[in-house]
């Protein structure tokens, strides 16, 4: 079933929500009228600075060239969209454009703080990034402000889940090295050649059971585990279900056979893993970081999967990102890494974008955003 406002939405919570910021603008701005949508058929939004001004309609601001059309089109449907001009964008053109437009998506982890709200001044209303991790917002300034802030979280809890699994085998079978192994024609085989670790009655633990460390256990479902356990500040009433248990994270650490991190990056989860966390280890141990790369201490990581402290990683975000190719991590044989994907996939970043175009137009319009970020 079709969205009645937009014509297009097909995922459920996506539709609900844009029928409802549908019904809201239509009361709000019953008579706006967009010069641009007397400019000739096919042309794109505009990028420059040049036509911020229709005068009519709401402008927003999306900080990224290559954002999916979804979003961009149901941001069209009700206000006027421009991008900077550059690819990626310079901060200095972000915060030039940010002072003559209503709302902006705020596509990318450049650091989102009170100098763009300042800079926004009185005209700027709403602002949604279009990510779930927000360690690059100065959630406090806003809060301060009492300015509406959205994000798109649960809706790449899937994808992330898949890759975490994803690496969860590639690490722990070997895959990396094996694939070394072969470029370097250096395919021996044998009966004890690249032996890897087993998922099938294994302990995996979760530090940090929310959306998506949630989604991943509903994936070890199917592969047999023998335990599940994972930290949190309380217990999850979901917990159950899952056939999850509460531990210190110590014991977590020195329990599982696969470690998975899904918390978001604070001053307090900042470096959680590092050098005496890894020793608690086993050795067989894998360790698996969808979260951040800066919850890890990545030189002690660096050096307990060169020493055997641990007996591999399966990394989807790292420090820096990105991360320079000659970096000694990239030469581990026993270190999976891949450019930060987890929720890179067409429909994840379609709903992603739509949810934030949502929250932009709700936000302009005054009313509570589909997602807003709980400040």
């Amino acid at each position: 079933m079709l969205c009645i406002w937009c014509q297009s939405c097909t995922h459920t919570t996506i539709r609900s929500a844009c029928e409802s910021v549908g019904q809201i603008w239509s009361i709000q701005f019953p008579t706006r009228q967009s010069r641009f949508n007397r400019t000739r058929r096919g042309q794109s939004a505009q990028t420059a600075s040049t036509m911020v001004n229709s005068g009519q309609r709401p402008v927003v601001l999306v900080t990224n060239k290559e954002t999916p059309e979804k979003g961009i089109n149901k941001l069209k449907l009700k206000a006027d969209v421009i991008f900077p001009k550059s690819h990626p964008a310079t901060r200095e053109e972000v915060l030039e454009l940010a002072g003559q437009v209503d709302g902006i998506m705020w596509v990318g982890h450049m650091p989102l703080n009170g100098e763009v709200l300042d800079r926004g001044g009185s005209r700027l209303k709403a602002i949604s990034t279009m990510s779930a991790g927000m360690d690059y917002v100065d959630v406090e300034e806003f809060r301060k402000r009492k300015f509406p802030l959205g994000y798109t979280p649960i809706v790449l809890n899937d994808a992330v889940a898949d890759s975490a699994i994803g690496l969860m085998i590639a690490a722990g079978r070997r895959y990396h090295e094996g694939r070394l192994a072969i470029d370097q024609s250096q395919w021996t085989g044998g009966p004890q050649w690249l032996l890897g670790q087993d998922i099938k009655g294994s302990t995996v633990g979760i530090i940090g059971l929310g959306g998506i460390g949630q989604t991943i256990a509903k994936r070890l479902k199917g592969f047999d585990i023998g335990q599940l356990l994972y930290t949190g500040r309380r217990p999850k009433p979901e917990a159950e279900a899952l056939g999850a248990k509460l531990v210190p994270q110590d014991e977590l650490l020195q329990e599982s056979d696969y470690v998975f991190i899904t918390v978001p990056l604070t001053n307090e989860t900042r470096h959680m893993i590092n050098e005496s966390t890894l020793a608690k280890m086993k050795p067989t141990a894998v360790l698996i970081n969808v979260a951040r790369g800066d919850i890890v201490d990545q030189r002690a990581l660096v050096a307990a999967l060169k020493n055997g402290t641990i007996f591999a990683a399966g990394l989807d975000v790292v420090s820096p990102e990105p991360l320079p190719a000659d970096d000694e991590l990239l030469r581990l044989p026993n270190a999976v890494v891949i450019p930060h994907l987890g929720s890179a996939t067409v429909q994840t970043r379609n709903n992603m974008a739509e949810i934030a175009a949502l929250n932009v137009l709700a936000g302009i319009a005054g009313t509570p955003m589909f997602s807003p970020y709980p400040y």
